[in-house]
């Protein structure tokens, strides 16, 4: 144990002695990235910069804006991360008073992608600008497209009530939309050839049903003109053909063809109207959306004139189809519609002669005269002049002739007295 002197001697020395602090470690400070680094970021993203820039130029051709916009997107990434480079690169690098020549050459570099990166982001700027501009041209051929349905809605309800309704202004509200068909002889000339496939097709049923009947064909074909003299005696189809044709295109040079309208002139326009507005459609369903239309009054006085009461009878047994004909309505049975399909072939060969200007003229020749090659076309191509006949006659007339202009249609006809070439 210290002596109490002692003590305290050394309890006030120790109170004296200086404490001398001592240093303390520096704590490592997150040193800036070294410029080679950062150089080789920059070309880096320079690098990804020029794909997305090759990717944006390749979404133009051909044009996609999907893709356009995914690679602006990219391209506006990249700007953003060499935008922070240079950032970075100006708060780790104050400018200097004096600089290394490695550090020129590092601050000429950084310069030289600065104007390159604002190179790109011209380029950028002006393809969005290009994509903005196309944006808005697709948005307005959509609307005209739109627009175009819309005005082609109307113009079709036009031509189906023009071509199945009574009454025709003939106007047109714009000739190019109607006129897709060009008004040529050679056109008119296949429309014949239909309506005369017509009368051919509709004969077959025809003559079946009379034999069915009973008829007794020979008979019933000589009454048609009996002074023909038939090569064969399968040529007598031809005398119910001309029959046929004879009443179909009764009232043909007419413009109202024999139907009863309210008179209103008609245009050369609103024929061609009419034309197109049921050339594509099903006979029986114009006459079923519209019974009394001029097209549907035809039909029922054709019919009428056509089939004969007798003829009728004896194939149905009665007279109810004919009486519901006559009472404004239209059969759906099978023969009936048979004779639509020849109605409308004829009646569409009416519209479309009126269409013309001047329109097409129609001419045909009695039985008895003398055959012209220029205005007729033999029926039957293997046919002969008798030894003792040179001046072959008419027998039928099976399809009349036109003319438009100076082109002629020649008429068909079967020659009497001719003799055919196995």
């Amino acid at each position: 144990m210290l002596p109490t002197g002692l003590k305290e001697t050394q309890i006030r020395d120790s109170s004296n002695q200086k404490v001398h602090p001592q240093p303390m470690e520096e704590t490592a400070n997150q040193n800036p990235e070294n410029p080679e680094g950062l150089v080789s970021k920059i070309f880096t993203n320079i690098s990804s910069l020029k794909s997305a820039y090759i990717q944006l130029q390749g979404a133009h051709t051909p044009y996609d804006p999907d893709k356009i916009e995914a690679a602006d997107k990219l391209v506006i990434a990249e700007l953003k991360n060499l935008s922070e480079l240079k950032h970075c690169y100006r708060e780790n690098n104050p400018k200097l008073t004096s600089a290394s020549p490695q550090d020129s050459r590092l601050v000429a570099e950084i310069q030289e992608q600065q104007n390159l990166l604002k190179t790109y982001e011209v380029m950028v700027k002006k393809f969005q600008s290009q994509l903005q501009t196309k944006d808005s041209e697709i948005s307005q051929l959509q609307q005209k497209i739109q627009e175009s349905c819309q005005k082609q809605v109307k113009l079709e309800k036009k031509l189906k009530l023009r071509g199945l309704s009574a009454k025709e202004s003939g106007e047109l509200e714009d000739k190019n939309e109607f006129f897709s068909v060009e008004l040529t002889p050679d056109f008119f000339t296949s429309v014949v050839d239909d309506a005369y496939k017509a009368i051919h097709d509709f004969s077959k049923p025809l003559i079946n049903m009379m034999k069915a009947a009973g008829w007794d064909l020979d008979a019933a074909a000589n009454s048609v003109e009996p002074s023909v003299v038939y090569a064969k005696r399968a040529h007598k189809k031809y005398a119910f053909e001309s029959l046929i044709c004879k009443r179909m295109f009764s009232g043909f040079q007419e413009e109202s063809f024999s139907v009863k309208s309210d008179n209103l002139p008609v245009s050369k326009e609103g024929f061609f109207h009419q034309y197109l507005a049921i050339r594509t459609m099903e006979p029986l369903d114009i006459v079923s959306q519209n019974p009394d239309s001029i097209f549907g009054q035809f039909c029922r006085s054709k019919y009428l004139v056509v089939v004969h009461p007798k003829m009728e009878a004896s194939f149905f047994e009665n007279l109810d189809q004919r009486n519901y004909v006559m009472g404004g309505g239209h059969p759906r049975t099978p023969f009936y519609q048979a004779f639509l399909k020849l109605a409308k072939s004829i009646w569409l060969l009416h519209r479309l002669a009126y269409s013309f200007d001047p329109k097409v003229r129609v001419f045909q020749f009695n039985p008895g005269s003398e055959f012209s090659e220029v205005y007729m076309e033999s029926v039957v191509k293997n046919a002969v002049v008798d030894e003792g006949d040179q001046n072959p006659k008419v027998g039928l007339m099976v399809m009349p002739g036109f003319q438009i202009g100076g082109t002629v249609i020649q008429c068909r006809v079967y020659l009497s007295g001719m003799k055919c070439i196995d």
